[in-house]
């Protein structure tokens, strides 16, 4: 897959912005703060209407605007070229493909795949479970409607049961609840099922990948550490039923998929305690090496990566490696503060300051998908 063209409108401090994009190599350069990042999540935003930085759509919109628009021109080869348009609401967004309305999130999934890589992603390692969730419920889901539709029947029953949860003042019959957890355990069965199966093929990849970047070659996997081990809906049903007098103490639905996390280790060890930060900057990295890979595997089309100033982080043993591990025909959208090493190739090289980008070092056409 090949992002040719991006046209972004009033998005964040983007006022107006088209960048023709020749080549496989480009290079957003320039100092912090002015939209180099912007822009890689305009791009990143086609794969599953998401942000990879927030899940508020407001914050996407420009200061004093009522929406913003993203535009894309994409060529693949079983497909062609693909016009896309999107437009940001505050209360949403609407997509067309080649002129026509797209209705449903899930006619879109699968079809234009991006995987961004971020010095935030050490955050993934360090920090909450909330951030590995989130992550990995985007990833499942920009590859399967079923997912995505099990999630949202998830999360929405789930939000009616904590609204009875969280008004003691009134009685909360058990029938209303019983009715949202006659809901809830379906779904939190399947939604187990799925996260165990694709962090069991990410965490092979991952182990490949991260043996390419680290200098000693140490195994490292991914651990699924679900909330609850009940494995079928009755299960489900008698927990939740159990501990309804604990959730209405604390107002909220204590225990079930929502609360589940993963964590990274290394030579059999959580590597948030015990990783030193290059091994944790490896693992990372490697766990994006490793859902391009998912992702092309899934649905035969080579995402486009976009690298945000993640590789001024590393040393140069690490750097080396990390461009050796890339898929040598995925197309990258690069970011930094200092021009890229010319040793990898021709750039297309774009100046950018105060949301304008200026094309200085223009990338020679080349085909691909």
């Amino acid at each position: 897959m090949r992002l040719r063209r991006l046209t972004l409108q009033h998005f964040r401090n983007i006022a107006l912005a088209t960048l023709e994009l020749r080549g496989r190599q480009t290079f957003l350069l320039g100092p912090n703060g002015q939209g180099k990042t912007n822009l890689l999540e305009a791009a990143g935003f086609i794969t599953a209407l998401r942000s990879f930085r927030t899940a508020d759509p407001k914050l996407l919109i420009a200061q004093g605007q009522r929406e913003a628009g993203i535009g894309g021109e994409i060529t693949q080869e079983d497909r062609g070229d693909t016009q896309l348009a999107i437009k940001l609401r505050p209360d949403g967004r609407d997509l067309w493909c080649d002129g026509e309305r797209v209705p449903r999130l899930t006619e879109h999934l699968g079809r234009f795949p991006t995987v961004v890589f971020s010095s935030q992603d050490l955050q993934l390692v360090r920090g909450a479970p909330t951030l590995r969730r989130r992550w990995l419920d985007q990833t499942l889901a920009a590859m399967s409607a079923d997912y995505l539709r099990v999630l949202q029947t998830y999360h929405r029953a789930l939000a009616e049961r904590n609204s009875l949860l969280k008004h003691p003042g009134r009685e909360t019959k058990r029938d209303e609840l019983a009715a949202f957890e006659q809901i809830l355990a379906p779904a939190a069965v399947e939604l187990i099922k799925q996260r165990r199966a694709g962090l069991t093929e990410l965490s092979a990849r991952l182990a490949g990948h991260y043996a390419q970047l680290a200098p000693a070659a140490e195994p490292a996997a991914l651990r699924y550490a679900p909330n609850h081990e009940a494995d079928s809906a009755e299960a489900w049903r008698q927990r939740w039923e159990h501990g309804r007098k604990r959730d209405l103490q604390f107002r909220t639905t204590l225990s079930g998929p929502h609360r589940d996390d993963f964590e990274f280790t290394v030579r059999e060890t959580a590597a948030r305690e015990y990783a030193s930060e290059g091994q944790q900057r490896s693992l990372v990295i490697a766990l994006r090496l490793a859902q391009a890979a998912w992702f092309h595997a899934s649905c035969r089309v080579r995402p486009v990566l976009l690298a945000d100033d993640v590789l001024g982080e590393l040393d140069p043993e690490r750097r080396r490696r990390f461009w050796a591990a890339i898929d040598p025909a995925a197309q990258i959208i690069a970011t930094g503060t200092e021009p890229p090493d010319a040793a990898l190739g021709h750039w297309q090289i774009y100046a950018v300051s105060a949301g304008t980008f200026v094309e200085t070092s223009p990338g020679g056409a080349e085909g691909g998908a």
